[in-house]
């Protein structure tokens, strides 16, 4: 099985375990699948534990997702905020009940 790890996952394994683990460079097409796996997995673990730490590492997969379509962090979060200032965010907790909205 193969997954993507963080940068630094082969030296913290051989400093901490001593061990010698195989990795392979993606190809930049087969990186955005295996990015877009990683933010479905690190999703899954929030949503299994509801740990905030986690948040930290789908956060991190955005951005690198984000990079490969050629926008950087900064960029994204002035999408997020303009799309927020246009639709509003969901800071007002609003639940819309669509059996009775006529949608």
């Amino acid at each position: 099985m193969e997954k993507l790890v963080r940068d630094r996952i082969p030296e913290i394994i051989g400093r901490d375990q001593g061990k010698k683990a195989r990795f392979r460079r993606a190809s930049r097409k087969e990186y955005v699948e295996l990015l877009a796996e990683k933010l479905r997995e690190e999703t899954g673990e929030y949503l299994a534990d509801r740990n905030p730490a986690e948040l930290a590492d789908i956060l991190e997969v955005v951005h690198q997702l984000a990079r490969q379509y050629g926008i950087e962090p900064e960029t994204l979060e002035e999408m997020r905020r303009r799309k927020a200032e246009k639709r509003g965010g969901f800071k007002e907790r609003k639940v819309m009940d669509f059996s009775t909205s006529g949608y």
